[in-house]
């Protein structure tokens, strides 16, 4: 699918891979829309791209649904959906702490998982009602999985588990949603040049960089963001989950 002129949302996208990504479809001349819990960082991404800013709670029905209506009013139905928005807690489910709290797991649930899936099926309802592109398609989603929904850590049962959740979502929705000509696709992954991993002490990045067979760094944003692109242009991607990892895999801890 060509994205220029096209109508895109990217939740999340105030910061990290949203951001990179938001910045590199409106490179391409689509019109970005950028749904974000966080409306200041939102404003400044969109203010740089001329795009716009919504503000967006993306595990609220009625918040998501406002958000998208909000989307559609300025730049029509969209047909990209790439979603970046997403937590990221570690803890353990008995620790110093004592047990962890059930609604720690049920919020990383909420925002990750559903939150994910509650943008998809409104992006969907407005994609297909679309009329064919010259490629056959009316539009294409794309969820951000994680490495850790295969090798999740220790301290990371809510985040693992709600990584697992979008890989296992990818094919069925992907298969339902053939009938109306929408690709459904998912990245996941590795260690990444975020805001929560920048928040670590240098010799912290450094290390996990390093445990990245090739290239031994941390991933970037901009490199999540053209995988994004490669997916949107090529029509055969469907119903898989593209690991982004440079080959890592997660030890234990």
């Amino acid at each position: 699918m060509r994205i220029d002129g096209v109508a895109a949302l990217v939740t999340g996208g105030g910061s990290g891979l949203g951001a990179a990504t938001a910045r590199a479809l409106a490179e391409g001349g689509a019109k970005v829309a950028l749904l974000d819990f966080n409306l200041e960082a939102a404003e400044a991404v969109a203010a740089d791209i001329g795009g716009i800013a919504v503000q967006c709670d993306v595990a609220s029905a009625a918040s998501a649904e406002a958000a998208v209506a909000k989307a559609a009013a300025r730049h029509g139905p969209a047909r990209i959906l790439v979603n970046c928005a997403g937590i990221a807690p570690a803890r353990k489910m008995l620790g110093r702490q004592g047990t962890m709290p059930l609604d720690d797991f049920r919020r990383v649930i909420e925002v990750n998982l559903i939150g994910s899936f509650n943008l998809l099926r409104l992006f969907a309802a407005g994609a297909a009602a679309l009329p064919p592109t010259d490629t056959g398609e009316r539009g294409v989603a794309i969820n951000t999985a994680s490495v850790a929904a295969y090798e999740g850590q220790i301290g990371q049962t809510g985040y693992a588990a709600s990584k697992g959740g979008i890989v296992g979502l990818t094919l069925p929705a992907a298969r339902e949603l053939a009938a109306d000509a929408i690709r459904v696709m998912a990245i996941a992954p590795g260690v990444f040049e975020t805001a929560m991993l920048k928040g670590l002490p240098e010799a912290a990045q450094e290390s996990l960089g390093i445990a990245v067979p090739f290239p031994p760094r941390l991933g970037r944003p901009a490199e999540y963001a053209a995988l994004a692109l490669h997916i949107i242009a090529n029509p055969m991607l469907n119903g898989a989950v593209i690991r982004l990892d440079g080959a890592l895999r997660l030890g234990p801890k």
